[in-house]
Order: structure tokens, then C-alpha cells, then sequence
């Protein structure tokens, strides 16, 4: 099924004709679980990896017994989903209560490498925000399950670009740590629905004066909600099921507040391209370590495609009754506070990367 962003609920552009200036377009990738094939885009999916080409390891020095399975963590979840509007069975109950996290494999020195995480394979054929080197039409996203590298003690991830039609055999069976740090590190399968969409800039990072002018704006349609408050006497009910429904039907009717961040600036979710937002910190510089050229996000990975300020980016399949609720939070992963971003060189995607999380 494909997925569909809803038109903004305002033309910003048409109210503030500079904003053109700070326009770019992103491509949303809309994770669903699903069963990919290596051919595919996907989260966590079977990659396109050679059958004769090493694996990527993490060499760091860190504790790598310690943590959660991963054989746990996926059939935790799995029962959890399974079991979502029942009641568990006493087999299922058991099987939860005997999961904890612990000293799983002490043959595992600090020293001993481990497989990757498979994270993300993004094809440029569907992905038409996803740049890389001149050539190369695949980028495949791994990352070492243990948030505890470099003096930030974070997240080590690595990016391959290659050449699709290069890559001869593949490899049949995927190697995968045995232990992880945490469970939010690991994602579950999914298969994308890619969907280019446009973005503009975080409102901090804008000119002054358009600061200013989106400021009165929205202070302006405040006022026009105040004005439009009712404030006679709020009628009574008899009965508690009565309240309830007037309450429903209020909330029904209630216009929906829009703002530039939540609604008119940049998409929730797992995206490819596109700009940063800073909403929990001030806005930072992220260069290149190589040649200092400013770098844009390549890759974002959210722990949801949009929360309680963001519903009007929910796409409109995802807007019926009977959908569940868990839809936008598909891939189990939460990085940082919820969001870490992937920056790479617009001079050349092959220097260092960073990351940066809120």
C-alpha cells in the first residue's frame, strides 16, 4: 500500500513568499512490518551483500556479553504484538517473565568483534532524495547495537555505498550479534513506502524578519481562536454519558490549531534528505570533518511518524478507524531522545559522516 502525505493544512509560501527561498523536498520512507526481499528498500531487511565481501564488524572495546538477546528482544515483541487487544496466555506470561536482560554470552571478551546490525537498505530508484557518490545507486545503513562508542558514548554507525549491479551471489544468511545494549537499538523488518514530499527550513534557522512575520502570524490566529470563545454559561447534563458525548462532539468540531513547526516545516518520522530540526536543542553546525563544507541530513531515524503534534502529517491511509495504534512507531527503534540524524558531505559522500541526535 503506498502512503500519502495530507496537503498542508495552509500555503505557507502564498502568506510568505520568501519561504521559497528555504524550501527542499525529503523523501518520507513510511516503515510498515513486512517481509522485504534483498532486492528492496527496507529497515532491517535482507541486504544485497556479497556473498565473498566481510561483513561489518564492531572492533571497539567495549562490554559485548552484556545486555538483552536478541533472540528475546524479537520474540518479546512478537508476542507483545500478537497479544495486543487479548489476554496473554499463561505460556505467553511465562515466556515474558522469563526475559531479562543479563551477562548472556561471557565468552564474549570486550575486545572480540561482532556483527552490525542490519539497519537500513535504500535503493536511489525509489528514494529520489538519497545522494551519494557519482555511480552508486545503493546505500546500505549498519550500526553496533551498544550505544557506548567514542567520548559521547554513542552509537557507531557505518554506511556502504555500492554499485547494485555489481554484486554478484549474496550472501544467504545475515550474521547478527547474539547480544544487544539495547532493545531500542534493534529495528524490526519493515518494507518502505517511499513518498517525496516538501519541507522547509527549521523556523530558528530562518531570516529574522521571516522569524518575525510567521510569529505574528501564528500569534494572530490565536487571537482569532480567543475571539471565537464561547464564554456563556457551559450548559449542564444529567448524566455522566451525556457529558461524554457533548465532549466528543466538541472535540469533533474543534479546529485544529496550525503552527509552522508541527505542521508547514518539516515531516516526522524516518526520512531520506531534507532539513534538521532542532525543536529540543538551539541549532548546531554539523561539518565536514574532512573539508569543513556544511552538512545536510542524509538519513533520519525517528522513533515515530508523528505524535501529539503532529497528526496532520498522518498519512490518509493511516487515518481509518481500524488503524492500530502502534502504525506510526513500526520499527521499535528509539535513538537519543527519540531522534538521531545521519549527515553526510554534499562535496563528497564517501568523507566521514556525523550524527546528531534530539
Amino acid at each position: 500500500m503506498t502512503r500519502t502525505t495530507p496537503e498542508r493544512p495552509v500555503d505557507i509560501e502564498a502568506l510568505f513568499p520568501a519561504l521559497a527561498a528555504y524550501r527542499r523536498t525529503s523523501t518520507r520512507l513510511h516503515p510498515r512490518m513486512g517481509s522485504p526481499k534483498a532486492e528492496e528498500s527496507s529497515v532491517a531487511g535482507p541486504f544485497l551483500w556479497p556473498a565473498d565481501e566481510p561483513w561489518p564488524m564492531c572492533t571497539a572495546v567495549h562490554p559485548k556479553g552484556t545486555g538483552h538477546l536478541l533472540s528475546d528482544v524479537r520474540l518479546e515483541r512478537r508476542i507483545l504484538a500478537e497479544g495486543r487487544g487479548r489476554e496473554f496466555s499463561e505460556e505467553e506470561r511465562r515466556i515474558l517473565d522469563g526475559i531479562r536482560p543479563g551477562l548472556h554470552a561471557p565468552e564474549l571478551r570486550d575486545e572480540d568483534p561482532i556483527p552490525m546490525l542490519a539497519v537500513a537498505q535504500l535503493y536511489a530508484r525509489d528514494i529520489p532524495d538519497l545522494v551519494g557518490p557519482p555511480g552508486y545507486d545503493l546505500l546500505q545503513v549498519f550500526w553496533c547495537p551498544f550505544e557506548v562508542h567514542g567520548p559521547e558514548r554513542t552509537i557507531d554507525v557505518v554506511l556502504k555505498w555500492r554499485r547494485a549491479d555489481e554484486v554478484g551471489p549474496i550472501l544467504a544468511e545475515q550474521p547478527e550479534p547474539k547480544v544487544v545494549g539495547r532493545e531500542e537499538c534493534v529495528p524490526n523488518v519493515c518494507v518502505l513506502h517511499p513518498e517525496q514530499v516538501v519541507e522547509h527550513e527549521y523556523e530558528g534557522l530562518l531570516s529574522e524578519e521571516l522569524q518575525e512575520a510567521l510569529a505574528a502570524w501564528e500569534e494572530s490566529l490565536l487571537e482569532d481562536d480567543e475571539d471565537a470563545y464561547d464564554s456563556s454559561e457551559p450548559p449542564s447534563y444529567d448524566t455522566y454519558e451525556e457529558y461524554q458525548a457533548a465532549m466528543a462532539a466538541a472535540q469533533a468540531e474543534e479546529e485544529y490549531e496550525v503552527d509552522y513547526r508541527g505542521d508547514l516545516s518539516i515531516p516526522p518520522g524516518w526520512k531520506v534528505g531534507g532539513f534538521a530540526s532542532w525543536h529540543l536543542t538551539d541549532p548546531a553546525p554539523v561539518d565536514c570533518p574532512a573539508c569543513g563544507t556544511p552538512m545536510p541530513p542524509l538519513l533520519t531515524v525517528a522513533h515515530g511518524e508523528w505524535d501529539g503534534g503532529s497528526e496532520s502529517w498522518i498519512p490518509l491511509e493511516d487515518r481509518e478507524p481500524t488503524t492500530p495504534p502502534m502504525t506510526g512507531r513500526q520499527t521499535g527503534v528509539y535513538l537519543g531522545r527519540g531522534l538521531m540524524r545521519i549527515h553526510t558531505c554534499p562535496a563528497d559522500p564517501l568523507h566521514p559522516h556525523r550524527l546528531s541526535f534530539q
